[in-house]
């Protein structure tokens, strides 16, 4: 896994860019290199505890799975972007991309029952934005200081 930190031009800011192998392996070792590097005092100690933690996750583990279909070949990048108004992760993966309006609602009855299709619903309640590239390979998730 390859990572980058550049400091910013205002005090405290501070940009992650992280390489991760498209191996699930790796999401629990990413997740804690963003949550120690992520700058203290701009997300309260929970939205970093379990926010930040479960979104990055949510995310890797989605770009690595349906993304990257798991090949070694590929990589995954995120991006950190950590200002005094809040952190940005940026996820983007070398697969094809998709529709996240043809994502099914897994609140739906036929759906509760399945075991997968949840974590975009779980992002999308832990963050303050969540936007996708046109081609719907990368996730920008945004979460507001605070």
């Amino acid at each position: 896994m390859k990572i980058a930190v550049r400091r910013g031009r205002l005090a405290g800011d501070v940009e992650l860019v992280l390489s991760v192998p498209s191996d699930l392996a790796f999401v629990a070792e990413a997740v804690e290199l963003v949550a120690r590097h992520t700058p203290s005092g701009i997300l309260s100690p929970r939205r970093v505890q379990f926010n930040l933690r479960t979104v990055l996750a949510e995310a890797l583990a989605n770009a690595i799975t349906y993304g990257n279909r798991e090949d070694p070949s590929k990589q995954v990048e995120v991006r950190v972007e950590a200002r005094s108004d809040g952190i940005r992760l940026t996820v983007t993966d070398a697969g094809d991309g998709f529709d996240p309006a043809s994502v099914p609602d897994p609140t739906a009855p036929e759906a509760v029952v399945r075991e997968d299709g949840r974590g975009l619903f779980v992002i999308r309640h832990l963050v303050d934005a969540v936007d996708f590239n046109a081609k719907g390979n990368a996730v920008c998730l945004t979460l507001r200081a605070g």
